[in-house]
């Protein structure tokens, strides 16, 4: 009996069972469907977090000011101004892991183009802050020497205050040359940044002014400020195949010698290891995913049982059929290849009605629940193959069993 036959006899089966055989698949369907919507929930997650690794800039650390104690009671971090540009100067300087050392001050205030005005944040630093958060420029010019060093009043604006601005459906090169007002301080704009989304505390970081350090120091912090040349932080970037643990190491160490710290003194700055938190991040979300995956391969395994349960029913249902077969030349193979190829076809169409579940799932999640997800034609074959081989793995012991019978007991048999 040539294998076409065996699978026309193996379906015939089948289809005179159908509510039994759709039962059958039940468990397969649904393991394979949650097996895609898992990975897919999985995969979306993994690659939300690797954006915003992307978007932060690779091999970098934020140093802010530390915390003051007065009268026993410790202030939280930045409650000291112990930074300065001195500081980044020294640290490019002196630790050779480092790329570069990017100051910068922060705040926040009313920012005006005409009729338009939008609360935002604004930032004063020097070009290096690009170079540390990879952040390209879509229009436009970085600062020059002289709008650095004499308080230029010049701005770079982020995507979300450009279409806040001058509109939604404003073009960059439209805000450039254009004059906006910050904290009452008429700004140039003189360039427009790639847009960058949310960072990993969903704040919008395409929501933000830049404006020379020297000019956020003069005239949007004060003349203290800019006396004693303070910042409020410093972005730090490492360099290809550097050590990060060795940058943060020598930076420390640095950054106490340069502070006159003891040995029994406490930092009076904080070193955030921000790429690293996000690996954790990342790690964490593979894991979960793993979880989720090994979670709902148990109802495959369930699907499995249940293949094999109902194949062995249907052996004894039709042991006198299986004795008729024999008794005319159906060889023992003949009879183990038809229940096998029955087990397999249950568990492929199962799997192939599962994947069409997961898809729906999939999809159901990402837009009900606002989760991303990112379906992954691999985990697909995988949940597939996986249920062709728990079909091949269930159908066996019925289907060898049904081969080792005797023609004249199944024949027999009531």
């Amino acid at each position: 009996m040539n294998l076409w036959s065996t699978l026309r006899i193996a379906l015939n089966a089948l289809r005179v069972n159908k509510l039994r055989s759709t039962l059958t698949m039940l468990g397969i369907i649904i393991g394979v469907g949650a097996v895609i919507t898992m990975l897919a929930v999985g995969n979306g997650a993994q690659a939300r977090v690797e954006e915003q690794i992307k978007s932060l800039g690779s091999n970098i650390m934020i140093i802010f000011p530390g915390s003051t104690t007065a009268s026993g009671a410790r202030g939280g971090a930045g409650t000291t101004q112990s930074l300065t540009e001195d500081d980044a100067a020294a640290i490019v300087r002196e630790v050779p892991e480092v790329q570069v050392a990017a100051p910068s001050m922060r705040g926040s205030g009313q920012v005006i183009f005409g009729n338009s005005n939008w609360f935002t944040t604004f930032y004063g630093i020097n070009n290096d802050y690009f170079e540390a958060r990879e952040w390209p420029l879509v229009t436009g010019r970085d600062y020059e020497a002289a709008e650095l060093s004499g308080a230029g009043k010049v701005a770079i604006i982020g995507q979300s205050v450009l279409s806040k601005l001058f509109g939604e459906n404003a073009l960059p090169e439209e805000a450039i040359g254009q004059t906006i007002r910050v904290k009452q301080v008429p700004f140039t704009v003189i360039g427009v940044l790639a847009k960058k989304g949310q960072s990993m505390l969903g704040s919008d970081q395409d929501d933000v002014v830049f404006v020379p350090l020297s000019t956020a120091r003069n005239r949007l912090f004060g003349n203290q400020a800019g006396k004693q040349r303070r910042i409020g932080s410093m972005s730090v970037k490492t360099r290809d195949g550097a050590s990060m643990a060795e940058a943060e190491e020598k930076i420390r160490s640095l950054m106490r010698q340069r502070h006159r710290l003891q040995q029994n003194q406490d930092d009076t700055f904080t070193i955030r290891n921000l790429t690293e938190i996000l690996q954790a991040q990342e790690a964490s979300s593979k894991i979960l995913a793993l979880l989720l995956a090994a979670v709902a391969g148990v109802s495959l395994l369930v699907g499995g049982i249940g293949i094999m349960n109902i194949m062995l029913v249907s052996v004894t249902e039709r042991t006198r059929e299986i004795g008729l077969r024999m008794a005319v030349g159906a060889r023992a193979r003949d009879i183990l290849t038809q229940f096998l190829v029955e087990a397999v076809t249950l568990a492929l169409i199962g799997g192939l009605l599962g994947v069409a579940l997961g898809f729906g799932g999939s999809l159901a999640i990402g837009n009900f629940a606002g989760w991303r997800v990112e379906i992954d034609p691999d985990a697909v074959l995988l949940a597939v193959g996986f249920a062709a081989a728990i079909g091949v793995f269930f159908g066996f012991y019925p289907a060898r069993k049904a081969s080792k019978l005797l023609p004249i007991e199944a024949l027999r048999y009531e």
